[in-house]
């Protein structure tokens, strides 16, 4: 049976019983209960017989818990066409509450494993194929029908979603948001959803938000280096500026994001205003202001929207504004503004290198002088994450090396140490690990903190010398941090290459003679 959804602050409302009318009464009225709305006829509305149809509704709502219906007066054509739509509408009730409970248990599934996104790919001709993406991989969990794929990713939307549109349409994209806690197993804060038609069905991507705030906001724990530590921190220490965090979906630049927040709320004692602007919400962050940006229907709306919602926070009075991504233009702009009038930004965008940021936000419409002016851009991060290896099944280079084609091993053996016990590759056929040989990921990262010197370089385009410069003063690429993890055992030379690249590409080391003769 039905329960309608309660609104905020309602009691839980029970089932209410169904409402018999005869075949008569039918054709004059329709008690829509899923929409809170009872249709009667408007050439009847004062009969008799639909007057008390009418209490004897509003009767079991209240009995159940529930708000009066709406009354809506329609022609007779109307209710008819409701009474044929939903002659089956407890059916399908009932076939939603058991595709909840098989939601809920892909759900639990994931999280047990630890998944960083569910992915449900309804085929028309070929079925329905459940994905869990674990350690950046994507793994084949569950098949079955097509018609059990359309019945579940309408449930998710359509019952589960709390942040949405009114309804789901697998011809168009959506975004919504789970966030309700007796529709979340324990470990989550919420799901972020995205749905997409394909060219044979639809796509549902559910990316699981975890609740890691009673984790230590120390981000050497997430895999930087104690010296990158320590330049974040001096970007934290800065009133003014913007920092910026780069790095594909998935890098771990929103985990990077909510450390650093909670760690100088911590810092400070709660005296410092904190507010976020995030479309959605990602992570808790308690102590801090996480505005949402509403949902819109279109990206010319959600765009307008995120703009409003930077406006308006910085009429909130912030020490520190953080803003989820920049996405285009006027927000970009907004973000460099607020860090020239007296605020400590910080923000995401997607680049492929922290120099890169550079020209992503030139791309973007900000001047290169303003961005080669270190008093306004105070820090770019550019991150990754690698494999880690598990240490029940991983293996020494050194004893398996003759199973790398001769192309590889000459690859590697000019960045590495393959000779070394402590370079390991990834095992197989381990139960801890389920066969994977990996235990989680760990980031590398490139932190620059400009200075004047560096800055100058980039403003008059010597971007070789720049980094060169960089360089010599302590800075690594993620290349550079993945071979330290390497040689330390921590991550697997093969599998890192998929992030950071061939390594055999690793620079010399830089110049400083180069730099030295620019500058003279």
């Amino acid at each position: 049976m039905l329960t309608l959804a309660k609104s905020p602050g309602q009691m839980a409302p029970t089932a209410i019983k169904p409402i018999s009318a005869s075949a008569d009464l039918n054709k004059l009225v329709y008690f829509d209960r899923e929409a809170g709305r009872l249709l009667v006829s408007k050439d009847h509305f004062f009969n008799a017989t639909v007057r008390s149809y009418t209490e004897r509704v509003k009767g079991e709502c209240a009995k159940g818990g529930l708000p009066p219906p709406v009354v809506q007066q329609v022609a007779m054509d109307v209710i008819a066409k409701m009474h044929h739509d939903n002659s089956h509408a407890d059916e399908f009730v009932a076939q939603a509450s058991e595709m909840q409970k098989a939601a809920k248990t892909v759900f639990k599934k994931a999280v047990e494993r630890r998944a960083s996104d569910i992915h449900i790919r309804v085929f028309n001709k070929g079925g329905t194929k459940v994905f869990f993406r674990i350690h950046n991989d994507l793994h084949l969990v569950q098949e079955d029908t097509a018609t059990w794929g359309h019945l579940m990713c309408s449930a998710i939307y359509t019952s589960m979603c709390d942040v949405a549109d009114a309804t789901f349409d697998v011809n168009n994209r959506q975004d919504a948001r789970i966030s309700e806690r007796d529709k979340l197993p324990p470990g989550l804060d919420g799901i972020r959803v995205a749905t997409t038609p394909q060219v044979d069905g639809n796509v549902m991507v559910l990316r699981l938000l975890y609740n890691d705030a009673d984790k230590s906001t120390d981000i050497c724990a997430l895999g930087y280096e104690p010296q990158q530590k320590a330049q974040v921190d001096s970007m934290k220490r800065r009133p003014t500026g913007i920092n910026i965090i780069s790095g594909p979906t998935g890098s771990g630049k929103s985990t990077t994001l909510q450390r650093t927040l909670l760690s100088i709320h911590s810092e400070c004692n709660g005296q410092k205003h904190i507010i976020t602007v995030e479309d959605p919400p990602e992570y808790p962050m308690p102590g801090i202001v996480q505005t949402p940006v509403a949902n819109a229907e279109t990206e010319e709306d959600r765009s307008n929207a995120f703009q409003a919602a930077i406006k308006a926070t910085m009429r909130l009075d912030p020490n520190i504004i953080m803003i989820g991504e920049m996405r285009d233009t006027p927000s970009v702009q907004l973000a460099v503004r607020a860090a020239m009038t007296g605020h400590q930004v910080w923000s995401t965008v997607h680049a492929n290198n922290a120099f890169a940021i550079i020209d992503r936000m030139v791309d973007l419409g900000v001047s290169l002088n303003i961005m080669a002016d270190p008093s306004i851009v105070t820090g770019m991060i550019c991150q990754r994450l690698l494999k880690v290896l598990c240490p029940h099944c991983k293996k020494p280079l050194r004893e398996v090396i003759d199973n790398f084609s001769h192309e590889d091993q000459m690859r590697v053996m000019g960045s590495i140490d393959v000779a070394s016990a402590q370079v390991h590759v990834a095992g197989t056929d381990c139960e801890h690990c389920s066969g994977s040989g990996v235990a989680g990921r760990t980031v590398v990262a490139e932190v620059v903190v400009p200075d004047h010197k560096l800055m100058d370089l980039i403003r008059k385009g010597d971007r070789q010398l720049a980094i060169d410069y960089w360089r010599s003063t302590g800075g690594s690429s993620m290349l550079e941090q993945a071979i330290i993890k390497i040689n330390r055992g921590l991550v697997d030379p093969f599998r890192a290459e998929e992030e950071v690249g061939p390594l055999n590409l690793l620079p010399e080391p830089a110049l400083g003679r180069e730099v030295a003769s620019h500058e003279s």
